[in-house]
């Protein structure tokens, strides 16, 4: 089977983890997420670490405000395994707390800023959160004390009182490097819990462990040829696995500079590319259409774009035969995987951007894909199964959630839920959720599949295929279109399904198309949220 490793020669060895799994590993490592930022800094004192509005912070600044901060939380009486949540848009501040609970031993729990009041409080409550963090921004929303009885500390940033302030109060005399000693950590300590976005019943927490995350990060430095000096940017929410492991954590390890963007525009976000010469993205393919529909696209300076990374949804084709067209320097890679799987299982080198745009890449040098049926049998090359995953980067399971490992975890493999498919030259494909698969009067219909095809319409921004039951049939195929055409007509709508005709079976085209003005729903990973939507045009 063609793999990473195959590709790149790194040392790797066979190790046990997390009770018993027997998993590929990098044998040079660094042992937490402290050890690979310091040893980065020890490294690249001066290099820019962080970018953006607020202005520049070098890796030696980042380590001792981290290192100082970290003091602080356990003179304020946290102590190693406390859990701190955190409520925090794109600013430098929610990478000095990441940083902050490497040293200290702390757990980061991020959430994401557009959570309801009653989804923070049960986060907190179901981690048994001892911190919250939150933006001065949103302190109408977060709960009170009788809501969230754990937590005993509350810090707030922004508003009048500078963050730095608090890491400047009563904290111990510096010196270069050695602020103090770090905790010490075990690479299978968690280091973070990130709460799955899951659209069905209560989120899970996934336990990232540092080993977990170090591995991730590497994935992601040897795939996307991340080096020193190097500008990662950060335009996908920083509390989401995307944003805190391809974004920040690659480039801590690697020494690379991580350049900020609060909220995405597509303009703004070209401009901050321009200005802060930025080498790599990662984000989901929605932005890069957004990118190519502004106006003057060309005329911005994207000249140091290396590497485009995407995950969360497939390219549209059209979208990567105009980024070849418009932007023939960028090497367009799909990423695949989940917050389970700390971010990454597979990468497509972006050599196969075209030629293997239904492909979600290769296996990552330490990972493991095997593709199962329904009675936990592997298929055959090529035949269709649900996806499960193996590797150092799974985490060993969901906090304080027993009944959802054993659901979930099998042999060491976390089953993912997607259906797909591995080709005898080891190309993976992802064809649906098993969720979102529909049955019309017995033919499986691929969302994915349908709506790669309409999305070459001249008039599609974006869409998403949803079903709709029948008491015949089972369900028939709908089509949510976002249009370019501000006032789409039912003209437009016979015009994609005949569109849709020249290049699917009869059974997959579009029985009724919905326009909207709004942009699909998207989780903070960039994912559609198709039960909103099968909810509002039911």
């Amino acid at each position: 089977m063609a793999h990473w490793r195959d590709r790149q020669q790194v040392a790797m060895r066979r190790e046990t983890h997390f009770d018993g799994r027997v998993v590929s590993c990098f044998t040079d490592r660094p042992r937490s997420v402290w050890q690979m930022f310091a040893a980065t800094a020890d490294a690249h004192p001066d290099q820019e670490a962080l970018a953006g509005e607020e202005g520049s912070v070098s890796y030696f600044e980042l380590h001792e405000r981290a290192a100082r901060l970290g003091a602080n939380f356990l003179r304020d009486g946290l102590k190693k395994g406390d859990r701190i949540a955190v409520l925090l848009g794109n600013r430098f501040a929610f990478v000095e707390i990441y940083l902050a609970c490497a040293w200290a031993g702390l757990v980061m729990v991020p959430l994401n800023t557009r959570q309801p009041a009653p989804e923070i409080a049960y986060a907190c409550n179901q981690c048994t959160a001892a911190a919250l963090v939150f933006d001065t921004g949103l302190a109408g929303n977060i709960p009170n004390k009788t809501q969230i009885t754990t937590v005993l500390h509350r810090y707030s940033v922004g508003g009048d009182v500078d963050w730095a302030e608090r890491l400047d109060q009563d904290a111990p005399t510096q010196t270069r490097f050695t602020p103090s000693i770090p905790t010490e950590v075990d690479e299978e300590d968690t280091a973070v819990i990130l709460y799955t976005s899951g659209t069905t019943g209560r989120p899970k927490g996934a336990m990232l462990t540092h080993f977990n995350i170090v591995h991730s990060a590497l994935h992601f430095a040897y795939s996307m040829d991340f080096e020193p000096g190097d500008r990662n940017l950060l335009a996908v929410p920083a509390s989401h696995v995307t944003g805190l492991i391809a974004n920040i954590s690659t480039a801590l390890i690697k020494g690379g500079a991580i350049v900020f963007l609060r909220a995405f525009k597509a303009a703004d976000c070209l401009a901050l590319m321009a200005r802060e010469k930025v080498t790599h993205t990662l984000v989901v393919p929605a932005m890069y259409n957004l990118f190519l529909l502004t106006e003057g696209f060309e005329d911005y300076d994207l000249s140091a774009w290396k590497i485009g990374g995407y995950g969360g949804a497939p390219m549209p084709e059209a979208t990567i035969a105009e980024m070849a067209r418009r932007a023939p320097h960028v090497g367009l890679m799909n990423g695949y995987g989940a917050t389970e799987a700390t971010s990454p299982i597979t990468m497509n080198p972006h050599p196969f951007a075209a030629s293997h745009s239904d492909c979600v890449g290769l296996v990552l040098h330490c990972a493991e894909v095997a593709v199962m049926d329904e009675n936990g049998i592997e298929v055959p090359p090529g035949e269709q199964g649900e996806i499960w995953m193996r590797g150092p980067s799974i985490v060993p399971g969901y906090w304080d959630n027993p009944e959802a490992n054993r659901e979930n975890f099998v042999g060491g493999y976390w089953k993912s839920g997607d259906i797909g498919s591995k080709d005898s030259d080891g190309f993976i494909r992802v064809f649906d959720r098993i969720k979102d698969m529909l049955n019309r009067g017995g033919f499986k219909v691929f969302s994915i599949e349908v709506e790669n095809q309409i999305s070459f319409h001249p008039n599609v921004m974006e869409m998403a295929i949803i079903g709709h039951p029948c008491p015949v049939l089972g369900e028939r195929v709908h089509a949510v279109v976002v249009p370019i055409d501000a006032d789409p007509s039912d003209r437009l709508a016979a015009e994609i399904r005949a569109f849709a005709a020249e290049r699917l079976s009869d059974y997959k085209v579009p029985e009724a198309i919905h326009f909207r003005a709004a942009p699909l729903p998207r989780n903070a990973n960039g994912k559609i949220i198709k039960t909103e939507l099968r909810k509002e045009y039911a």
